[in-house]
């Protein structure tokens, strides 16, 4: 628009100041033309002595197309003139003098008229003069008659700029609008988001097609690597569990060193299927793409303290939640109790006897923080740098999937999960869940899990 604007411009004005002076000049010229067959007129009476029949007829005729006139002799007496004095006075008198001397003054315009003047006779000896005024509102009219028309044909031609720019610019931008969204999906996790390959410019087009080969490349990877872990984990169930049986059944009449041996295998072959569990909750997490809900925090924080108590009673663990304001977190649904799970059992198993795990939940800007907090040894600097990832804390307990399940649920809600120092002493999860604001506070999904039950996967 700012550049159709200054073409315009560069390209109205110019011929529109040219149009104006050509309509000045034609509009003096016609006058002066008018001025010259009344001094020719004048010039019979004045040096030929010949009767102002004619002369009075031009005077006439000026007077009824709305002109005034006046005619002097060579020492610039008024000799006839038309009703009218507009081309008389002093300012008259003046151009009268100059033309008798031989000069050709410039017509002055004069409260709104033109005064144009010419010799009767010969410039160098003229027998007289004649005076015509004219009024310039005709000029006016038209010259403002041709800005107007400037002024519209520059609209016109500026608002069909502004309607094909406009449609250009949608043409261009709704197909990478279309594809900015679904990449934006795409990286939500919603891989079997595609781009529509069928608008836009031959670039834009070809954009979209590369784009859709990476996301059908993409989910295909990321589907192939979630169904080997699925699979393998699944299929590690059936012979685990008869394993399990098997040795149950040889240490029911063990006895002495055979007996320790199969409790030991036992406890190997429990390890195991946490391990498995727990690789199917990282499966499931992430393949799960969540559809925010209303979760009210202290609820769901409230729910797992009672859940969790009796496991934390028996090893001697004092399971607190500190009051907190009543605030909802947009989260998918169960994700909050399976994340609360995790890092409970974390901390339950992390403390000695006597010590304490405490959770509590604030308003955070435009977050909501939770806080799950032990006095439990602690983890190193390293070991809290990789703690978030699959086997990556070669000082957990358990099978150190537990918090790559919380990492994982936290951050494909739009969160955030840090570990900090406990002052005095112990570990302290935060976690930064996006607020539900300006809606209604809604329930959570109820969790399956209740009572002594531990999740599966959880812990490590």
């Amino acid at each position: 628009m700012i550049l159709t604007s200054v073409l315009l411009v560069l390209a109205v004005v110019p011929l529109a100041v040219s149009l104006t002076a050509r309509e000045r000049v034609a509009f003096r010229d016609s006058q002066r033309a008018d001025t010259r067959v009344i001094a020719a007129a004048a010039e019979e009476h004045l040096s030929d002595r010949e009767p102002a029949t004619a002369m009075r007829r031009e005077l006439e005729a000026a007077a009824r197309a709305g002109d005034c006139a006046a005619v002097y002799d060579a020492s610039a007496r008024l000799v006839a003139g038309t009703p009218c004095t507009a081309a008389r006075g002093e300012e008259a008198e003046e151009l009268v003098e100059r033309v008798l001397e031989g000069h050709e003054p410039e017509p002055p315009e004069s409260e709104g008229r033109l005064l144009t003047v010419e010799p009767a006779g010969e410039v160098r000896e003229p027998s007289g003069a004649v005076v015509l005024a004219r009024s310039a509102a005709p000029l006016d009219a038209r010259v403002a008659a041709l800005w107007g028309w400037s002024a519209v044909i520059g609209t016109a031609a500026l608002a069909a700029s502004v309607l094909l720019s406009v449609r250009l610019a949608r043409w261009v931008s709704r197909p990478l609008s279309t594809l900015d969204a679904a990449a934006r999906r795409l990286g939500e996790g919603a891989l079997d988001e595609r781009a529509d390959v069928g608008g836009g410019p031959p670039e834009v087009r070809r954009l979209a097609a590369t784009f859709n080969t990476m996301a059908a490349r993409t989910e295909a990877l990321v589907h192939g690597h979630r169904a080997v872990i699925a699979d393998v984990s699944h299929q590690l169930r059936t012979p685990l569990a008869a394993l399990r049986l098997r040795l149950d059944v040889l240490a029911t009449g063990a006895e002495g060193d055979t007996a320790g041996e199969l409790a030991s295998a036992q406890e190997e072959i429990a390890r195991l299927s946490r391990l498995v569990d727990g690789l199917l909750a990282v499966a499931r997490a992430e393949q799960a793409t969540p559809l925010p809900t209303a979760v009210r925090v202290d609820e769901a924080v409230a729910e797992r303290v009672a859940a969790w108590s009796p496991v934390a009673e028996e090893r001697g663990v004092r399971l607190t939640a500190s009051a907190g304001p009543a605030l909802t977190a947009a989260l998918g649904a169960g994700h909050l109790e399976q994340i609360l799970d995790n890092l409970i059992a974390n901390a339950v198993e992390a403390v000695a006897e006597g010590g304490t795990v405490t959770l509590a939940h604030e308003a955070a800007g435009t977050s909501v923080r939770v806080r799950v907090r032990d006095n439990g040894p602690g983890m190193s600097a390293g070991a809290k740098a990789v703690a978030f990832r699959r086997f990556g804390n070669p000082e957990a307990g358990g099978t150190g999937l537990g918090l790559a399940i919380v990492h994982r649920l936290v951050t494909s809600n739009g969160g955030t999960a840090r570990l900090e120092d406990t002052p005095g002493g112990g570990l302290t999860a935060v976690l930064d869940l996006p607020s539900w604001q300006g809606r209604a506070p809604g329930r959570p999904v109820p969790s399956p899990k209740g009572g002594r039950e531990r999740p599966a996967g959880a812990g490590g």
